[in-house]
């Protein structure tokens, strides 16, 4: 997706003179979940975005024994090192992360989760998972130095519900890092929910990276490229916080002490749910299906900007539902100040209990929707798309 530092140098094709690669794993919240375990055998390199997994060229990273891997705990900037391997110099563009099978025995549960409240259970995987996840991951290896990428799992967006099975399938989301030192890092309140509480840092109104706070209230998020970012505050039973114009530079960012803690307003919470189809023509009838392949997300726009997502989920894999559980009270802005001091954070009234709900599915034209909780009563939004 970038290149990672101590690239720069080296082209397509390699050079003959050798550098190398290290990669570790990590993962943003892991949503309603206590426990999402993942159990990796390999990483797999390559040259190609467009390699199979019988073609020669492939460098592999070999974890022995399999290694199972709590995402739950990697949070905060904490890494899972996978490994280090040497590289020809060049450009590589694909990036496989090789999953252990579901078994009998001991290895039932090598890919397994476990919802808050609920029982381990193991989690469906892709037939494609004996070939590894397929990552699209553009780095340069340059001879003679260390590439260090970072694999972030998304856990609460790679695990979907599949009717009313209780079961769940694993539909992975993993973006590929450089292991830079640019980040942002601040402190809530404990006053919240800290285990139902999340900090993103957004772009154009999409997350780019998210966390969870510790136990002391603070928050690291770790690996972003330079830039300007929105900082996205969301807790159960609070209001939405946001805080702009924050700063990513050659450092990591500090927003604030844990003496001015972020405490966002207490806030009813309202449902927003509904069902994604897909229409066909079967005969001289209309037949209307589940779409299980759409990703729906939660908008806001605040007056005056920006707009921010409050959530992004994919549909049920059997039935097409979603949820979203969102603030009915007006969410809170305050302009990022250097020197990690109070902020001063003003409601937005006109955007309480407003939001957009947008529908995506490959192939298909976005769709968007409004929804409107400001009364404090659940709403249903539900997407058609045509055949």
């Amino acid at each position: 997706m970038m290149a990672a530092c101590g690239g720069g140098g080296g082209s397509g094709g390699g050079s003959g003179a050798d550098g190398s690669l290290r990669v570790a794993l990590t993962d943003a919240p892991s949503c309603g979940f206590d426990h999402v375990f993942v159990t990796v055998e390999q990483v797999r390199v390559h040259q190609s975005a467009s390699a199979a997994d019988a073609d020669a060229g492939w460098t592999d990273i070999n974890i022995t024994p399999a290694r199972k891997i709590d995402l739950t705990t990697l949070t905060n900037g904490v890494l899972e090192e996978l490994g280090t391997t040497s590289l020809p110099a060049g450009q590589y563009s694909q990036i496989r992360l090789v999953l252990a099978s579901n078994g009998s025995g001991t290895t039932t549960f090598a890919n397994s989760v476990q919802p808050t409240g609920g029982t381990l259970t193991a989690l469906t995987t892709p037939s494609a998972q004996q070939s590894g996840l397929k990552l699209q991951a553009h780095f340069v290896v340059a001879s003679g130095q260390l590439t260090d990428l970072v694999l972030d799992f998304d856990a609460c967006k790679s695990v979907v519900k599949a009717g009313n099975s209780g079961q769940f399938i694993l539909k992975p989301v993993v973006s590929v890092l450089p292991r830079v030192v640019t980040g942002l890092q601040g402190f809530v309140t404990t006053t919240l929910s800290l285990s139902s509480t999340t900090v993103a840092a957004q772009q154009g109104g999409l997350t780019v990276r998210s966390t969870v706070p510790d136990s002391t209230g603070k928050f690291t998020i770790p690996f972003l490229p330079a830039g300007t970012y929105t900082l996205v505050i969301t807790s159960e039973g609070h209001a939405t916080g946001v805080i702009t114009g924050v700063p990513a530079g050659t450092t990591t960012t500090v927003i604030n002490s844990i003496a001015t803690a972020i405490a966002t307003p207490v806030s009813a919470m309202a449902d927003v749910t509904g069902t994604v189809t897909v229409t066909s023509v079967s005969g001289s009838s209309t037949v209307s299906t589940a779409l299980t392949d759409a990703t729906v997300f939660a908008l806001q726009s605040l007056t005056g900007g920006p707009s921010i997502e409050l959530g992004e989920q994919a549909v049920d894999s059997v039935l097409g539902t979603y949820r979203f559980h969102l603030p009915v009270g007006a969410p809170v802005k305050a302009a990022f100040a250097p020197g990690g001091g109070a902020l001063t954070f003003t409601p937005d009234a006109a955007a309480a209990g407003k939001y957009t709900i947008q529908a995506q599915s490959p192939g298909r034209t976005t769709q968007n929707k409004p929804a409107d909780i400001s009364s404090g009563t659940a709403t249903a939004v539900n997407f058609t798309f045509g055949p």
